[in-house]
């Protein structure tokens, strides 16, 4: 079970961030909003939630999963692929040492924490455009050394491995036709998103409760029939900016 979470305030400047949606620019007021009924759903479910104030140097910093990769024996503080966001990884190992023993990627890997899948003692690690094969098997080391198997996935459509595939307990995988295919997840009873809803791939599993987007009616079906509790939130404006419910926080 989970005891903390770090998410960050979004910055008036959260549009300036990267984004390849192709969507209309986000509202800060809305943002503002949903933050505050996310942060309301991870308290309503027993986590102690760390606010961070928004960093105006980096309108990215909103996404703060992508800074740290936490299991109990450590925090892996990650290299960003983009460089815009390589800033960001210092107030979080700030906070992240009162907690846990800090480990570090190191260039010329880069690591993104929305391209780390852990399901129970493997861990999936997207190889994409924010992570390459040299931060993978840094992360890699450290997660063999902890007790974890893990193995590298190509990462061919969206952002992050995160974006297409994510772990609902269970021994069971919601994810994208796409990622569906992939012989690696072959142990796992996987629950295949509709190509029109494939964003609401992007589902957080948290202390035996789901948290997914509003707005995608067949997966939510699809998923109540598990009996997990379920906790529907708007993230419109994060999906405008390539975010959904996993890259808002890091959940120790």
């Amino acid at each position: 079970m989970y005891t903390h979470a770090i998410t960050r305030k979004p910055g008036k400047n959260f549009g300036d961030g990267i984004t390849t949606a192709n969507l209309s620019s986000p509202s800060y007021e809305l943002i503002s909003d949903q933050h505050k009924e996310y942060i309301a759903a991870l308290r309503s479910i027993g986590l102690e939630v760390i606010v961070l104030d928004a960093h105006p140097d980096y309108p990215d910093a909103y996404f703060v999963e992508d800074t740290a990769v936490v299991i109990p024996q450590a925090a892996v503080i990650t290299n960003p692929g983009a460089d815009t966001r390589k800033g960001e990884v210092d107030s979080i190992e700030l906070v992240l040492s009162g907690y846990r023993k800090i480990r570090r990627i190191r260039a010329p890997g880069t690591l993104d924490g929305g391209d780390v899948l852990i399901a129970a003692d493997h861990c999936f690690i997207g190889i994409s455009d924010r992570t390459n094969s040299e931060g993978a098997e840094q992360l890699g080391l450290i997660l063999e050394q902890s007790g974890y198997k893990w193995t590298p996935i190509p990462v061919t459509g969206g952002l992050h491995l995160k974006s297409g595939v994510n772990y609902i307990g269970m021994n069971t995988l919601l994810l994208t036709r796409e990622f569906a295919a992939r012989g690696e997840f072959d142990e796992f009873t996987k629950i295949v998103i509709d190509e029109e809803e494939e964003i609401a791939a992007n589902t957080l599993w948290v202390n035996d409760t789901l948290l997914i987007p509003e707005g995608f009616p067949k997966t939510k079906e699809r998923l109540e029939i598990l009996g997990i509790p379920i906790i529907e939130l708007d993230v419109s404006e994060a999906q405008k900016m390539d975010g959904g419910l996993t890259c808002m926080s890091i959940r120790f």
